[in-house]
């Protein structure tokens, strides 16, 4: 199994209470059965969140629009499940789908996983998208420092020279600077500085 999907599981089944039902969403290989589960009426979030992963982690599209949703949930640990499986879907919309979220200065605390999905999605949505939200993070004050340094640090990863401009603006961020320092000596090195 899964590392990331037994903490799902376990994190879930104490949530479930253990039930029957979490029983049979963890056992199922059945995608009919798990599908079923996200257009269900009175079916709990836990339930739905096991069947989106399962699916999205098992590159079932069904999953795309329940995964989306979960992506933008305030629980940080169902945040992580879903960037996980949308990263493995395989799904086109999923940059785009992050990069909206990602850019959406009303839910800035929501951010971090959107973008760090862009960094691993690579997608031509991504490097513009972590620039956009990166942008409104380098003010005096901001509270939102984690999603600025993910920002920086998927830039680094990413590597695109279009980000130099606003790596450099972070430069004067004291809690951001160095991720940054870090980030334009890769950008300049093509890529090859790792720590």
């Amino acid at each position: 199994m899964d590392e990331e999907l037994r903490s799902l599981l376990d994190r879930v089944r104490r949530e479930s209470g253990g039930s029957a039902a979490y029983e049979e969403l963890a056992a199922t290989v059945d995608h009919d059965e798990l599908a079923a589960v996200l257009t269900e009426s009175e079916r709990p979030l836990w339930a739905r969140e096991i069947a989106a992963f399962r699916l999205g982690a098992e590159g079932d599209r069904r999953a795309f629009e329940a995964l989306v949703l979960l992506l933008n949930h305030r629980d940080p640990e169902r945040c992580a499940s879903a960037a996980y499986a949308l990263a493995r879907l395989g799904d086109p919309r999923t940059a785009r789908a992050a990069a909206a979220l990602a850019t959406n200065e009303l839910r800035t605390a929501y951010a971090l996983h959107p973008v760090r999905l862009l960094t691993a999605l690579r997608a031509p949505e991504s490097v513009p998208a972590l620039i956009r939200t990166l942008r409104p993070l380098l003010s005096a004050h901001n509270p939102y420092w984690r999603v600025a340094q993910a920002c920086i640090e998927g830039l680094g990863e990413l590597g695109d020279k279009r980000a130099v401009e606003v790596l450099t603006e972070a430069l004067a961020h004291p809690r951001v600077a160095r991720p940054a320092a870090w980030a334009l000596r890769r950008i300049h090195a093509g890529g090859r500085v790792r720590g």
